[in-house]
């Protein structure tokens, strides 16, 4: 399993500063409810890793686009990622109390005020990406359909309902990434079309090798966030350890075993590399970004 070393961590802090300042100031805006806004800033900008916003700007960067094209994009996929962490923590869904190594939503406020940031926080999004500076108009056209379906009913939410029907029972290793290819995969392949999607007239072939390799990626994602909920420290991962254990939730551990999951993750880590064999340098960080994803520990 490889290591993401110190340069890795540079390009995520360089680009998770960039993308919380973008973020902090945007959300700085006045809304018509105070509560609701301090609900939103709560949700959004306490801490988080950032992957799917440096994916974006990492797969723009690929393609040879200037990254402030992609800051804005990235932003908005982020508060898509959010949204959906406020509601899968909410008691009708995963009934959370712990996100981050904070109260969730609805435990630092309430439940009401949990459910409409989630809600504003999405429409906010696609307001960010409709008016993105130094996109062309079809660009932006494009990621906004890329991003609806990606966090619908064929995509992440649609995953999310499979997830809930699947407590308790024994899925095959085709239904379970059916699942998470929609649950997590398709906000991550979202995030890298994208951010590929800022440039100009960006190549076919490079926005399909680009797409193979998020694929990869979303279920690597996922792979070691189901290995981390066994192995990992709560105060390290923010939330608590074994949650998906105690709720009889399918996971790769469970259905692979803990060395059949580490198996498959590096199997998945080497088909997202392959997949980027026809890129240069210019596609270091994203190389970067998977090996961090399969050996974070958070």
């Amino acid at each position: 399993m490889p290591d993401y070393d110190l340069s890795t961590m540079e390009y995520l802090d360089n680009y998770r500063h960039r993308v919380d300042a973008e973020l902090d100031r945007r959300i700085a805006c006045h809304s018509a409810s105070g509560r609701l806004q301090e609900t939103m800033r709560y949700s959004v900008l306490g801490g988080g890793k950032r992957i799917r916003p440096a994916l974006c700007i990492a797969a723009a960067c690929a393609v040879g686009q200037d990254i402030d094209a992609a800051l804005v994009p990235a932003c908005a996929i982020e508060l898509i990622h959010a949204y959906s962490l406020v509601h899968d923590d909410l008691p009708a869904m995963d009934n959370d109390e712990l996100r981050r190594g904070r109260p969730t939503a609805h435990i630092a406020f309430d439940e009401a005020s949990a459910i409409l940031a989630g809600d504003a926080l999405q429409a906010l999004a696609f307001e960010w990406l409709a008016d993105a500076p130094g996109v062309e108009m079809q660009a932006r056209l494009t990621m906004i359909q890329t991003l609806a379906r990606a966090c619908g009913h064929n995509g992440m939410v649609g995953g999310q309902a499979i997830d809930l029907e699947s407590v308790g029972k024994r899925l095959t290793l085709t239904q379970l990434e059916t699942m998470h290819r929609h649950k997590t995969g398709a906000l991550i392949e979202a995030s890298v079309r994208i951010g590929a999607l800022t440039a100009p007239g960006v190549h076919t072939g490079s926005l399909n090798a680009l797409t193979e390799y998020a694929k990869a990626l979303g279920l690597a994602f996922q792979v070691q966030d189901d290995l981390l909920d066994i192995e990992g420290d709560t105060e390290i991962i923010g939330k608590p350890q074994g949650s998906d254990l105690a709720r009889a939730k399918p996971t790769y551990p469970a259905l692979l075993g803990l060395a059949g999951a580490r198996e498959h993750l590096s199997s998945l880590l080497g088909y997202a590399l392959d997949s980027l064999e026809d890129f240069g340098p210019e596609a270091d960080p994203l190389r970067a970004m998977a090996d961090y994803v399969v050996a974070r520990t958070y």
